[in-house]
């Protein structure tokens, strides 16, 4: 996998009433196939002992396609302790940016390029 400078992805949470979901746009030009997001594991509470084990991680389903300038809303589950956690437990708000506020995910974005390379961006998110 080749890490780029090359940064065609875009990505903001939307509200639709009960449930957040994430959008990813791909503003460049070209198609993309494969698109698929890490699974983010999300920091626990503090502890005396600086210990924040996570409990909970996010995982997202993967794209087969997205077109220029396409957005797409990302089904994804929120995982706690190993196992599917209910909807009113789900934790995507978690990864909203927050002005003046500490970044502390990532969305690790992979794909395939129409030559067949494989790509890498990081978008910094959370709070």
């Amino acid at each position: 996998m080749t890490t780029t400078t090359e940064a065609p992805f875009t990505a903001r949470l939307i509200d639709e009433g009960a449930n957040i979901l994430l959008e990813l746009m791909n503003t460049s030009d070209q198609q993309f196939m494969s698109v698929e997001i890490l699974t983010i594991f999300l920091k626990g509470p503090e502890s005396t002992d600086g210990n924040n084990v996570s409990r909970a991680h996010i995982k997202f389903d993967p794209i087969k396609s997205i077109q220029p300038q396409e957005k797409i809303v990302l089904s994804h589950r929120t995982w706690i302790d190993g196992k599917p956690a209910a909807l009113h437990q789900d934790q995507l708000e978690r990864l909203e940016v927050i002005a003046g506020e500490i970044k502390p995910y990532v969305l690790d974005i992979s794909w395939e390029n129409s030559d067949g390379k494989s790509r890498y961006q990081r978008i910094p998110v959370g709070h």
